[in-house]
């Protein structure tokens, strides 16, 4: 016996070990070089290594033996276990057993006829499963069972044991089997060359057999009923390709799968049956009554092992259980209990028991981990001892663990046949309390149902018969019989059983159905109060069917029985035990009923403070050196723990933290404080504790706590306002699955960002919790309560959203009532009771937080100050206040200097220059060139370079600069030009200007100093500021007409900022306070103030200023940092908000976000708007007709001539001064002046300016449409169908061996209608390939597009051409290819146009359902049109900017997007989309808006069902956006359009082929060419033909066109021999006009030819009408059957 001895794994090397030992190396090589520095002797050194070397070399040797021990210990123990407990089956025969017999008799008998078993199963496998398999699909046509070998191992019964104490009237045995068998079984497909098989199978389990009943007449036993208790052990072994089936993992699941359909046929409660004599009732043989119903009080569990461990086992945690009951298939799972080794369950469950004894329940426990449960023990116990003694009340002990144990109640119910206890065990049920909230209620009877048959059931549309099956529905329980295919009278023999609380009240409901689940064929109620009046609580008969046929009935037996615990026989000691279960009030409450103890807690808060004259832990240069600690803080309470942050190096550690438990008010809870040393490598050190009882009942510590607003801490902790209580009871009336079945609801509520799941109920569109919650509400004005149902956290059911602000005005800030569900069924609704409790804390004073009086501690424990804790008990206030003001001491308004906002702009136009110095020289100097000229202006140390203008003299650069200046007199301006070269610029000349400030504007042209010629023409524009915002739309218009070559915007404003200072900064992580600076950011002008030392409250006093081009856009960012690394909080203006301010300024302290609430910034911005005296454009590019070039000669009252381009006449009116502008325009050599004079203009009244330009008058507003106005071409579209079937004598393009040998193709086609491009796929080897393919393309009916086809030959390298097609006008089935030598494609194109008729869609997806392609294609049913009006009101962006709005339109995997418009709060776009729509039920139509598609700004989804009901299926009006403002809103139009395709009409009319027949089917398909006037059928193939004879049959088919008295036009197929699925692929032909085609009847017949003259030669036949096979729409052929269909025969 070879035993496996598993080494141990090397650990892995992370970077704290690596660091450790580098750390002893260094600590080991530290004496070698204080030995050498204190010159010591070597032989002092080799000495002690050599005494080291032997003592690690020993305790090697040492540990080295014990491992061997300890190995040698295991591996014995092992091998001791294996051989004592070895299987009964390797016993010799003479070797026996008490309870079970040995019976190698039975073995013999089995060896000597298992060849002929074999044999059996060897012709069951060839000649029935084989043909199922490969009639049941397309690709295993080709399956055979190329060998098959059951072996000569046979089955073995290695015991049998025979129960004598059940009753009489059955023989009841146990068969111990075991299958080793070498079986050996090879399936080939060979059409994928794939191989596949079994070798050896191992089977082993338990059979009970049992033989009833005993009749007096042989056979003596009527029928013989087998099943396996517990499911068997099965191993198979996998050949071929299925090896991959034997790796790890898969082996467990392909097992498993087998092992299921097993079970589900022979595994309780499935039992097989076999009847010996006729006229047995084998539904109930097959289904008999339990034995009994065990009700299981799951109590508690004590003394589990602890499986949870922290930091990586240094700290054992404990487990949170659950146990896992079952019974058979019956299987329960208990709720999780957190944090304890001894959990408390306290739950009932109620199972059905078949077969005592034999059946057990088993217990599992586990400890609920995120990724995998852990193991905790198991047990069994045997429920025949339950049946013995009534009740069980006792400790199990658990196995396979090291401790633990189970405390259960088990209670054996008795079925009564009569109603005289049931009284009795309804009020038991009603005095009992279920202590558990996911317990369903105690059970007062059982039921069981017997469905036998039904007989005339009704047709379903269209005279077929249907495929009908039985639900059946007891209060929320419904389950479902298996379903019998077409056929009026099925016979089930299925039966079911339910659990009845209350058979007065009940009533069992049954449905029969299609099995589509959607028609109804009957239906029958049956109260159950008519059982109890029924002898024996029985009814076994007929019953006569509501909304079904005159005849039709269903046979059903039901049967009722009393579910009664003996009383006489249950011990008194476990009486106590009975208060375990009771049942749920079935009168709907009106409000919650809590437990008293709800909302009772309230929340203590711990502030971790300091700590002082801590112990030192850390040791340096091996306990030479004293070092310090890295102080932690854990804090113990209520089963919460909380772990502080740790602070490096330091024995006097300021944390300043806070942590928030909610609690009870009960005494004795404790708080546990403990210090530890935090380590890298080993385990933390300990530095003290401190235990304290009753923390609640310190609320009279020092008064040291303030406002919320103003509180913060180094772990960011924000202080709660409230608590906010919420009691889960139950839902009503919530949908049903997809699936038709009950959902398994759970409920998970959600504030902020904690979250709660409640149990899942059992199946029951019902559930109830009875479960409570809290949650810390930090802002009850902001904070919203969701609550989400789901189907076991997978299906969505609803939600509920509760904004937490609404609590504020109900009566004592409790909710309790029904709330309706969102996205469920109208009648959902939730019961719940929320209840808010503000906290009620003590009043403080805004002074500092004062120190605390030391805690006394242990002599052992030198800790000081640690924690203060606070209760905060839950309170209804009578409001909330906001927040109060800063501290009185600190400013509220800026002191900046007097000169602050005092600076204008100077702006600078750089026009153009003349006469420039030629510097660069072409062919070494011989030929003058010209310069390639630009300037560099220099004002006040701010500097500006224009571009360079190429080879110019005379360059024109109308460029524009701005600048910051204070009104100092005496600016000086200085010009420098240049000429830019490859390697050194040439000087051009510069000149120097003194500027001042009175001047306003100054236009001249100035001499360039320093060379020999040229000028430059500048204009100096001085633009002081006012604060007078209604200048500001003057300004703006000014700006949109000035444009410049450097594209400078000239600036319509300027912004002052004085940055003052900050007020209760947060700390650093580290704890230290920040050293505080502050950037601030206006578009890509960027500041930094100063960096203040250390502070929580800093001071700048700095002041800045910025260019502001639109104030309506722009925003100021202020960001504050601790040294530019650490975030600390920022502060966002839009400046807009400073035109609505007095005089233009803000001044005040202003909270900072992403900071604690208490963080604040004293800052002052001062809008001032630009005063400019130049209201014109100025441009030098102008060109006007017959006038090359343009001057305007200006003079005003300081007599400065200046001249600026002119393109319209202007006047000015001001306070100050009265301007006339005069232009006269000249050609480039003249130029003329008038003076004009400068008086004051008294005489007339004073007024504002007046720009006489044109200017648009603002308009009121439009009204809104209220629907869209599409273009009258909105929605003119169709469906082209174009269907690729097949292709004939393709070219061959592949050669092979170099060309000698001539191949084939690998065709496919390419086709392209109106831009729209299709590809299908490649078909190997094939000169003549079937496609079977469709595509969808919408089209306009009036359009006459090309349909091009191309074929072409899949290669390696490049495709070869196998010919084109164009098919335009007249349209034909065959089209011949061009430009090659042979070939033709068959193709169908069918146009399916639109109706607004919703009653349609039902036949359009019944004929969907019939439609397959070999592309997958499903066809669509409808066209959905959607028109994008406008939207309006939507919301600006972060940056306040409004929005460049596009619309993003998506249905299924179809996407659109519309433009994008410019920035606008309502844009228009005036769109058009269309979508095709596979099944409008399901698919919904998503609309997204976003800005420039990178920003959401709102969603919309409209269910296409919601069409269906509205008129001429159309949505047309305004809509609510989700995720936007409340009044943002969109304008669209959505049409549905159903495709109304012909094929429909034969749906309803019934005379669609039919999918299945009785003998069998046949494939056809039919073409007609209109020009040709020609008929086509091509006969495929027949599937399934009935035959008697085991050797196939002979046949072929008969055609005929009917009437035909002639038999012109019968044809005949080739016979096909000894084939029940033979293929034809035969075509003919038959010449008929429209109109005889559509008179006639087409005659299918498959006949025997070897049939003889006494016997039919008829298989089986159908007729089909052309009328309905073929039709015209416009100029397009229409096809119907999709062209190819499989027809049933009759």
């Amino acid at each position: 016996m070879h035993i496996e001895i598993e080494t141990p794994k090397p650990q892995g090397v992370d970077a704290v070990s690596v660091l450790w030992t580098f750390g002893k190396c260094l600590g080991a090589l530290l004496p070698v070089y204080l030995a050498g520095y204190y010159r010591v002797s070597t032989s002092l050194l080799v000495f002690g290594l050599m005494v080291y070397t032997g003592w690690k070399h020993s305790r090697e040797a040492k540990e080295a033996r014990l491992r061997s021990a300890i190995h040698h210990n295991d591996n014995e123990q092992q091998y001791t276990d294996m051989k004592l407990f070895k299987s009964k089956k390797d016993l010799p025969a003479w070797v026996n057993f008490p309870d079970v017999e040995k019976v190698e008799w039975l073995n013999k008998i089995l060896q000597q006829v298992w060849p002929f078993v074999g044999q059996y199963l060897e012709k069951l496998l060839v000649e029935t499963i084989a043909p199922s398999i490969r009639a049941s699909s397309t690709h295993l046509q080709t399956l055979t069972f190329t060998k098959v070998d059951f072996g000569d191992k046979a089955m073995k019964v290695v015991g049998v044991k025979a129960h004598t104490e059940n009753e009489r009237g059955q023989v009841l045995l146990d068969v111990y089997i075991s299958y080793v068998g070498n079986v050996e079984i090879n399936v080939e497909v060979k059409r994928y060359f794939c191989k596949a098989g079994v070798k050896g199978i191992q089977l082993h389990g338990m059979m009970r057999v049992i033989l009833e009943p005993l009749i007096g007449d042989v056979p003596i036993v009527g029928a013989v009923t087998m099943f396996f208790i517990r499911r068997p052990k099965l191993d198979i072994n996998w050949t071929g390709l299925t090896n991959l089936l034997d790796i790890p993992g898969l082996n467990i699941m392909s097992d498993t799968m087998i092992m299921d359909a097993i079970a589900s046929h022979l595994v309780l409660p499935n039992r097989l049956t076999v009847p010996l004599v006729a006229d047995l009732h084998v539904a109930q043989l097959r289904s008999p009554l339990p034995r009994g119903v065990v009700r299981i009080h799951l109590l508690e569990a004590d003394d589990l092992p602890a499986k949870d461990n922290y930091i990586k086992g240094v700290i054992a945690g404990l487990s949170d259980p659950y146990a896992l009951c079952r019974v058979g298939p019956q299987t329960f799972t208990s709720h999780v209990v957190d944090n304890t080794v001894c959990p408390k369950w306290g739950e009932m469950y109620e199972v059905i028991v078949h077969e005592v004894p034999g059946q057990e329940l088993e217990v599992e426990v586990y400890d609920k981990d995120p990724d995998q449960d852990d193991f905790l023990g198991r047990t069994k116990i045997d429920l025949g001892i339950v049946k013995k003694s009534t009740v069980v009340d006792e400790w199990f002990t658990l196995k396979e663990t090291k401790s633990g144990r189970v405390h259960f109640r088990l209670e054996w119910l008795v079925l009564l046949p009569n109603t005289e206890q049931l009284e009795q065990v309804l009020q038991r049920n009603k005095s009992l309390t279920v202590s558990s909230k996911t317990s369903d209620p105690p059970s007062a009877a059982i039921l069981a149902v017997y469905l036998d048959k039904a007989e005339a059931l009704p047709m379903k549309k269209g005279n077929k018969e249907p495929s009908p099956m039985v639900q059946l529905s007891v209060q929320d329980i419904t389950r479902e019989s298996r379903t019998c295919w077409t056929t009026i009278n099925p016979e089930w023999e299925d039966a079911f059983t339910f659990f009845i609380p209350d058979p007065r009240k009940q009533s069992i409901d049954i449905q029969v159905k299609d099995n589509d689940r959607i028609q109804t064929l009957g239906s029958l109620s049956i109260p159950l109060s008519r059982l109890l009046s029924s002898p024996n609580l029985s009814l076994d008969q007929w019953f006569q069917l509501d909304k079904s046929g005159p005849a039709s009935r269903i046979y059903i037996n039901t049967v009722l029985r009393v579910l009664w615990l003996d009383e006489k026989n249950i011990p008194t000691s476990s009486t106590e035990a009975a208060s375990l279960a009771a049942g749920l009030s079935k009168i709907r409450p009106q409000q919650t009923s809590p437990d008293p103890s709800f909302a009772t807690e309230g929340v203590l808060r711990i502030h971790l403070l300091e700590g002082q004259n801590l112990v030192p832990k850390d040791n340096m240069m091996g306990g030479m050196v004293k070092g310090k600690s890295d102080p932690y803080v854990k804090i113990n309470i209520g089963g919460e723990t909380f772990e502080s942050r740790v602070i490096n190096r330091n024995l006097n550690p300021t944390w300043n933290e806070m942590y928030e438990v909610v609690l009870t008010t009960l005494p004795g809870q404790e708080l546990h404080v403990e210090i530890l040393d935090k380590d890298m490598d080993m385990k933390d050190d300990f530095m003290g504790r401190y235990c304290h009882t009753d923390p609640v009942t310190c609320i009279n510590v020092p008064k040291v706590f303030q406002f919320q607003s103003r509180q913060s801490y180094h772990n960011k902790a924000v202080p709660s306002m409230a608590l906010l209580f919420v009691f889960v009871e139950r839902a009503d009336g919530l949908p049903l699955k997809k699936s038709g079945k009950e959902p398994k609801v759970g409920a998970e509520l959600v504030v902020g960002g904690t979250s709660h799941k409640t149990t899942v109920c059992d199946r029951t569109f019902s559930p109830q919790w009875e479960e409570a919650f809290y949650f810390l509400v930090h802002d009850p004005r902001e904070e919203l309560l969701i609550v989400k149902l789901s189907h076991s956290w997978t299906l969505p059911i609803g939600s509920l959203v509760v904004p937490i602000r609404e609590l504020l005005s109900e009566p004592d800030l409790v909710l309790d009532q029904w709330l309706s569900l969102d996205g469920a069924s109208p009648d959902s609704q939730i019961l719940l009771r929320a209840e808010l409790k503000v906290r009620h804390t003590l009043d403080t004073p805004s002074a500092p937080v004062p120190s605390l009086p030391s805690i006394p501690a242990p002599e052992s424990e030198k800790t000081k100050r640690v924690t203060a804790t606070e209760m905060v008990p839950g309170k209804v206030p009578e409001e909330l206040t906001e927040e109060p003001s800063p501290p009185e001491t600190l400013p509220l308004h800026t002191n900046p200097d007097p000169s602050f906002g005092s600076e204008g702009v100077l702006r600078i136009h750089l026009l153009e220059a003349e006469n420039l110095i030629a510097k660069d020289n072409l062919m070494g100097g011989l030929k003058k060139g010209k310069s390639d000229p630009y300037a560099k202006i220099n004002i006040g140390g701010v500097k500006f370079k224009s571009h360079v203008i190429k080879e110019n003299l005379n360059p024109i650069w109308n460029e524009m600069y701005e600048t910051v200046m204070t009104p100092q007199a005496g600016q000086e301006v200085q010009v420098e030009l240049y000429d830019k070269d490859m390697d050194k610029d040439d000087f051009l000349g510069s000149f120097r200007t003194l500027y001042l400030m009175c001047d306003l504007c100054l236009f001249q042209w100035y001499t360039l100093n320093d060379v020999k010629s040229g000028r430059v023409h500048l204009v100096l524009e001085w633009v002081p500021t006012v604060s007078q915002p209604d200048r500001l739309d003057q300004v703006l218009q000014l700006q949109s007409l000035q444009s410049y070559q450097n594209k400078a915007v000239p600036s319509t404003a300027l912004l002052f900022v004085y940055m003052d200072r900050a007020h209760s900064l947060p700390f650093k992580k580290r704890g230290k306070e920040p050293k505080a600076g502050a950037e601030l950011v206006l578009g890509k002008t960027t500041y930094r103030t100063k960096v203040c030392d250390r502070t929580n409250s800093p001071q700048w006093d700095e002041a800045f200023y910025f260019l502001v081009r639109d104030p309506r856009e722009e925003i100021l960012i202020v960001k504050l940092s601790s040294a530019w690394d650490q975030a600390i909080g920022s502060l966002v203006v839009p400046i807009r908000e400073l035109l609505s301010k007095p005089d233009l300024v803000l001044d005040q302290w202003l909270s900072l976000d992403g900071a604690s609430p208490d963080s604040q910034i004293l800052l002052r911005a001062e809008l001032k708007v630009r005063h400019t005296l130049i209201l014109a454009h100025i441009n030098y590019q102008c060109e006007e007709q017959n006038v090359p070039y343009k001057r305007l000669t200006l003079v005003t009252t300081w007599d400065m001539l200046c001249t600026l381009p002119a393109p319209s006449s202007l006047i000015l009116k001001t306070k100050e001064f009265n301007l006339l502008c005069v232009f006269l325009f000249a050609t480039e050599n003249q130029v003329s002046s008038v003076a004009v004079s400068s008086q004051p203009a008294v005489s007339e009244p004073e007024e504002e300016e007046v720009f006489e330009a044109a200017k648009e008058d603002p308009s009121p507003p439009e009204t809104l449409p209220t629907h869209t106005s599409p273009d009258p071409s909105f929605d003119p579209e169709g469906v082209m169908r174009i269907h690729l079937l097949e292709a004939k004598d393709l070219v061959a393009m592949d050669k092979l061996m170099g060309g000698l040998k001539k191949g084939k193709s690998d065709p496919y086609v390419k086709i392209n209608i109106g831009g729209v491009k299709f590809k299908s796929h490649v078909i190997k080897e094939n000169l003549n390939p079937t496609w079977n393919e469709m595509y969808e393309t919408v089209l306009i009916p009036q359009a006459r597009d090309e349909i091009q086809v191309e074929l072409y030959d899949k290669d390696m390298d490049s495709d070869d051409f196998l010919g084109r097609c164009v098919l335009t006008g007249q349209l034909y089935t065959w089209y011949t290819l061009n430009d090659v030598k042979s070939g033709r494609v068959h193709l169908v194109l069918e146009w399916v146009p639109t109706v607004s008729q919703p009653d349609r869609l039902d036949q359009v997806l019944q004929l969907q359902s019939l439609q397959s392609y070999q592309n997958k294609a499903v066809p669509s049913t409808a066209l959905l049109f959607v028109y994008m009006d406008r939207a309006h009101s939507l919301p600006l962006k972060k940056s306040g900017k409004e929005p460049k709005a596009g619309a993003e339109l998506a249905l299924g995997k179809t996407t659109y997007r519309t433009k994008v418009c410019d920035r606008t709060h309502s844009p228009q776009w005036d769109e058009a989309f269309y979508f095709l729509v596979r099944d409008p039920k399901e698919e919904m139509l998503i609309v997204k808006l976003s800005s420039a598609w990178d920003q959401a700004m709102g969603s919309l989804v409209v269910p296409i069902r919601e069409l269906l009901s509205e008129p001429d299926l159309v949505l047309d009006q305004w809509l609510h956006l989700d995720g936007a403002s409340p009044d943002s809103q969109i304008l669209l139009r959505a049409e549905l359009k159903i495709l109304d395709s012909k094929m429909v009409e034969l749906i309803g009319q019934g005379t669609l082929p039919c999918a299945a027949g009785s003998c069998g089917q046949v494939k056809l398909s039919l073409s007609y060419a209109s020009k040709e006037k020609k008929l086509t059928i091509a006969v495929h193939a027949c599937r399934d033909l009935e035959s008697s004879s085991k050797d196939g049959l002979d046949s072929y088919i008969s055609l005929m066109l009917l009437p035909d008295k002639t038999k012109a036009t019968k044809r005949k197929t080739s016979v096909k021999k000894r084939d029940l699925n033979p293929e034809y692929n035969e075509r003919f032909e038959f010449d008929l006009s429209v109109e005889e085609a559509r008179r006639r009847h087409l005659s299918v017949s498959v006949k025997n030819s070897s049939a003889s003259f006494r016997s039919s030669d008829i298989i089986g036949q159908v007729s089909l009408g052309l009328d309905y096979c073929i039709f015209f729409y416009g100029y397009i052929l229409l096809i119907i059957l999709n062209c190819i269909s499989w027809v049933a025969l009759e």
